[in-house]
């Protein structure tokens, strides 16, 4: 063997194994050795104990888990407070929480999964798989006093864009504006969580009867968007998208503790849901019956045997399920050896998709709130964080500048108590070293 020829075997496999060094593995979140091997100061992650336990000890919250996680690494993982304060029984860290809202991103992850199969294009009409949306009709005038009202012909189809940018101009049952509101409650279109027994492709198909709040693509309105997305997930794969989650995105995850109603065995981890008095403004436990807007709300419906899958709303989970799913983003895609989308789609999602329109210091992508520059000025997050919630205050927010995965659970509805919110995000990048 000459020299040039063995030189150029060891180049080789020098070059060779260069490229395989730069392949990124993501495994499993594992706990930090301590904060400070990831960037955080312990002592100021105390703050957010004091913080949180002031809120227990003033009962504004019944009970909260908190959960931190930089660079795939667990930095602070606590819960305080009570699951049920009349019991005394202590809220634990793998509590299942009504995460209502938070429900959207994992039902536009299942969607775009769809996409990158070739499915479906985003400026696809969705008439195109659920034929009673063609032709829809905007609303024109409306008399609240005999909830009649007159249409417009759309200008165009509603696209699957539309739904995962909530611009399609379909608006929200029972907490939504007073005329969608009305007109929804008269077709006998529900929110869909905690309202008894429901079909999914039901509910969409009376949906389909009602008029747009405004012409597609025209403005950003926060609706059943991601109810209807999910029903088409339903009609393209074939699949319940209970089933639809459970194989293409829980299981390969090892999300295992994220449903729509929970097995008998997991049925005691549900958090018990609070209120907000009004007066005095600390929680009092929710009857198994209340009212939302005019239709009866079911507070402990995760626990019951149901069959409506709200693609917007419906999912009940921990926080670290949920953290092992924005983790997977936050990675581009994949989570501890599964791959669930692609980078490039990772990069669609989270890139801003409404700044046509004026929705103040927040964008949106597919399916995430977005925090721009402008929000960025305004509270310690980075540009380019993405971010949502659920109506039974649940939060979350990733920031890839800092690597950071964070989230907040409470079961409290309704509260303004907000400033916790803000308090723990405050805390969160005080307590950063680098």
């Amino acid at each position: 063997m000459s020299r040039a020829f063995f030189l150029s075997v060891i180049l080789f496999f020098s070059v060779a194994n260069q490229g395989f060094a730069q392949v990124k593995v993501y495994p499993a979140i594992t706990p930090a050795s301590s904060p400070e091997a990831v960037g955080f100061s312990s002592e100021r992650l105390k703050r957010i104990d004091t913080m949180l336990q002031g809120y227990v000890d003033r009962q504004r919250v019944n009970g909260v888990v908190g959960l931190l996680i930089r660079d795939g690494k667990i930095v602070y993982h606590k819960s305080f407070g009570y699951d049920d304060i009349d019991a005394k029984t202590p809220m634990k860290k793998d509590a299942i929480f009504r995460i209502a809202s938070q429900t959207k991103a994992i039902t536009s992850v299942a969607a775009m999964i769809l996409y990158e199969e070739g499915k479906f294009n985003l400026d696809d009409p969705i008439s195109n798989y659920i034929p009673e949306f063609k032709n829809p009709k905007v609303l024109d005038k409306f008399n609240m006093e005999d909830t009649t009202w007159t249409t417009v012909p759309a200008r165009r189809e509603i696209t699957f864009r539309d739904l995962l940018t909530h611009t399609s101009g379909i608006g929200y049952a029972q907490i939504g504006s007073p005329t969608a509101n009305a007109i929804y409650h008269k077709l006998g279109v529900f929110l869909e969580i905690g309202s008894g027994k429901l079909l999914l492709a039901d509910q969409m198909k009376k949906l389909a009867t009602a008029p747009l709040l405004h012409q597609p693509g025209e403005r950003f309105t926060y609706g059943l968007n991601s109810d209807l997305l999910g029903y088409l997930i339903e009609v393209i794969s074939g699949m319940s998208l209970d089933q639809f989650f459970r194989t293409r995105i829980f299981e390969p995850l090892g999300m295992k503790d994220t449903y729509f109603y929970l097995p008998k065995e997991k049925q005691n981890r549900l958090v018990t849901l609070y209120s907000e008095d009004p007066t005095t403004k600390k929680v009092v436990k929710t009857p198994p019956v209340t009212k939302i807007a005019a239709d009866n709300f079911y507070s402990d419906y995760p626990n019951s045997d149901g069959t409506m899958y709200s693609g917007g709303g419906g999912l009940s989970s921990t926080i670290m399920d949920y953290a092992i799913f924005l983790q997977m983003m936050l990675n581009g895609g994949e989570y501890n050896g599964k791959r669930i989308l692609s980078p490039s789609t990772v990069r669609m999602m989270t890139t801003d998709q409404v700044s046509a329109f004026d929705r103040g210091t927040n964008n949106f992508g597919l399916g995430f709130g977005l925090v721009s520059e402008k929000a960025s000025a305004l509270a310690p997050w980075n540009a380019g964080s993405y971010n949502w919630g659920g109506m039974f205050a649940t939060t979350y927010w990733v920031d890839p500048e800092a690597k950071l995965v964070a989230l907040i659970y409470r079961n409290v509805y309704p509260t303004s108590l907000d400033r916790i919110v803000d308090q723990f995000r405050i805390m969160t990048y005080s307590a950063m070293t680098r």
